[in-house]
């Protein structure tokens, strides 16, 4: 079977390399993909906003499964149009992707299926926000409604921090998707994320991550697209995930079914692991980045054919199995992230890879026949340990023979549950 996979950074990478191990798939393409996934697949280029493009691609190179990495080509429906042209499709609909495309969309779910999440507001207007920020203490939390790479979220420590921000969100700071904003509850807890597979009515657990958003060693600085991520997450117990299960993803499952959009595809839930249990800070409706890096290196099942079950309602079926190791990644990004990143640095990975290591290309191209960063998050430094510890080591020695000297990376992903391992 042929499989198509749309998208071009370090999480479709990561799903390329597990994909094409399947022996089932005869032919990987992949679009636009990177020098990295070109290991893996034939890149071709194909426009994901021109649905008719995809779907002849399809159709003329006799694809059996698409799989759609990125958030922005399901919000914007890709994945009916190719459903309605008769090809199996890992992805959810363009009305299932509000779980993701709208933060209100997901909080008014949420109030509906009694899921437990912090109280919110939605506000349209800047004069709306502030007042209604009288209704919330400090730490203020504020979300642009739609997609803004992963950097819509502003955790304001005053007053004054607070509308400065919902200026900047109003006026255009993250474009439409600040069109409106959703103001929050400040929940006290430790974040981790619960990956779960359904096709909309079986329920597969896929593993559990915790990542690091700010771009500052210590979890400071600047919010970032994720800095870094380890999975499994021990502070996500047995208990908090058959919780999390029960009390969240479930309900969720059964509300979209319920209310005309089922709900096809992954379901990344953000978790505040809360004194009285687990809470969702957000849904997305794709694969974190970097978490599905660590995800696919656990990952014993066939990708191929778990994906394709999913999309063809029988996931039931199928079983993931994730191997007993730990996987770490380390981000590695071009100077300047998450501002205005360095472009054109050279490359060079000849000694980095081993055994246990394996480095994704996120930002990367080739310039005659050179290895260049072309992002903000440009390589992720993956490696396997029998705990954080002894992944992050090997991780950390992986980076260490990356030639990459226009980039930095944290020194310290991982660090609280090494602490907590000590």
């Amino acid at each position: 079977m042929n499989v198509l996979l749309l998208g071009s950074g370090g999480r479709e990478h990561a799903l390329a390399w597990k994909l094409s191990q399947s022996p089932t798939c005869d032919t990987l393409y992949a679009a636009p993909g990177n020098p990295g996934i070109g290991d893996n697949a034939t890149c071709v280029a194909i426009d994901m906003t021109d649905h008719a493009a995809v779907i002849e691609f399809c159709k003329g190179h006799d694809v059996g499964l698409v799989v759609i990495g990125p958030e922005a080509p399901l919000v914007d429906g890709l994945a009916d149009s190719l459903r309605a042209g008769n090809i199996p499709t890992f992805g959810p609909s363009k009305a299932a992707a509000q779980l993701e495309g709208s933060k209100g969309f997901t909080k008014d779910l949420c109030e509906r299926a009694r899921i437990p999440t912090g109280g919110y507001i939605r506000t349209t207007s800047l004069d709306q926000a502030v007042a209604a920020l009288a209704d919330y203490t400090a730490p203020y939390v504020l979300k642009a409604d739609g997609l803004a790479a992963g950097k819509g979220v502003v955790i304001a420590q005053d007053l004054d921090e607070a509308k400065a921000a919902l200026s900047d969100m109003f006026g255009g700071g993250f474009g439409a998707a600040g069109a409106e904003v959703v103001i929050e509850e400040f929940l006290e807890g430790e974040e981790a994320s619960f990956f779960a597979l359904t096709d909309g009515t079986a329920i597969m657990p896929f593993g559990t991550a915790q990542d690091h958003k700010q771009v500052g060693e210590g979890d400071v600085g600047a919010n970032t697209g994720g800095m870094g991520a380890y999975s499994p997450a021990p502070v996500l117990t047995e208990e908090l995930q058959a919780r999390t299960i029960k009390e969240i993803i479930q309900p969720t499952v059964d509300t979209m079914r319920a209310e005309g959009m089922p709900y096809s595809g992954v379901l990344y839930a953000g978790l505040m692991l809360t004194k009285t249990g687990p809470q969702l800070i957000e849904y997305n409706c794709r694969f974190g980045d970097p978490e599905c890096q660590v995800l696919m290196m656990r990952l014993n099942g066939d990708l191929v054919q778990i994906m394709l079950a999913c999309a063809q309602g029988r996931l039931s079926e199928v079983d993931a199995g994730f191997a007993d190791e730990t996987a770490l990644t380390v981000v590695m990004a071009a100077k300047g992230y998450p501002g205005t990143p360095e472009k054109g640095g050279a490359i060079g990975l000849k000694e980095a890879e081993s055994a246990d290591a394996k480095i994704f290309h996120a930002g990367t191209k080739l310039v005659d026949g050179q290895l260049v960063a072309n992002g903000g998050r440009v390589l992720n430094v993956t490696a396997k340990g029998a705990n954080v510890t002894e992944a992050q080591a090997r991780a950390y020695e992986a980076v260490d023979a990356v030639d990459f000297t226009s980039g930095f990376c944290r020194r310290d992903i991982g660090w609280k549950e090494v602490a907590r391992e000590r």
